[in-house]
């Protein structure tokens, strides 16, 4: 029995009261969720909203492009000649994405890279003010090290999914045995984002849980 994070009444009433977004992204996520397409939550939605519009981050980094609703969300809400960098492994996916991308005129501002996510990320570079995290949950402990290596000092890593609908408090034998792994994995994961001395992190039960640390040194 999967537990609710946040009582899904005040959920629906947050909700009930945000504006929306831009007519291209309100088309874009009806679409993805008439094609079964996982993309951000509307809490999720409005938190990134919020974080770009204190952050104001020249660059960023996307881990998990999809359909690129949140890459192109980013591209909207952020600031106004920021540029984004993501990165998408599922093949299928990736044309999607750069269509998607392409109709939103968005092409100058984001480069999508197809590939592995820790190999990709591994050939960069470039720091980044704000890194968000939307992959498979199994691998987050596997890309924080680059996710360090990658964010400036006063930048901040937004994280997804963190709580796998409330099973994360459950011991691993209370989750089924094909979650093992990944509940291991982000347990790891959190532990070490609230104990690595460089960043400073606050983890919040909204949508599926969603992490935001920033680099202190």
């Amino acid at each position: 029995m999967k537990t609710v994070i946040v009582d899904e009444r005040f959920v629906t009433y947050i909700n009930s009261l945000d504006q929306g977004n831009t007519e291209f992204l309100n088309q874009l996520e009806q679409q993805a969720l008439q094609d079964d397409v996982p993309i951000i939550r509307r809490e999720m939605q409005s938190l990134l909203k919020v974080l770009l519009a204190i952050k104001q981050p020249d660059t960023i980094l996307e881990v998990g492009t999809a359909v690129a609703f949140s890459t192109i969300l980013m591209g909207e809400y952020g600031k106004k000649d920021g540029r984004i960098t993501t990165i998408e492994k599922y093949e299928k996916r990736i044309p999607i994405a750069r269509q998607n991308i392409k109709a939103a005129n968005m092409e100058e501002k984001i480069t999508l890279l197809a590939g592995d996510a820790l190999e990709v990320m591994k050939g960069l570079e470039e720091p980044f003010d704000f890194i968000f995290m939307d992959a498979a949950k199994g691998q987050y402990i596997h890309f924080l090290p680059e996710c360090l290596r990658l964010l400036k000092v006063g930048g901040v890593l937004v994280s997804d999914n963190v709580l796998q609908d409330g099973d994360i408090i459950e011991s691993r034998f209370a989750v089924t045995r094909r979650n093992r792994t990944i509940h291991s994995r982000m347990r790891e994961y959190l532990y070490e984002l609230k104990h690595n001395h460089k960043l400073s992190t606050a983890i919040l039960p909204l949508g599926d849980g969603v992490t935001i640390s920033t680099r202190i040194q």
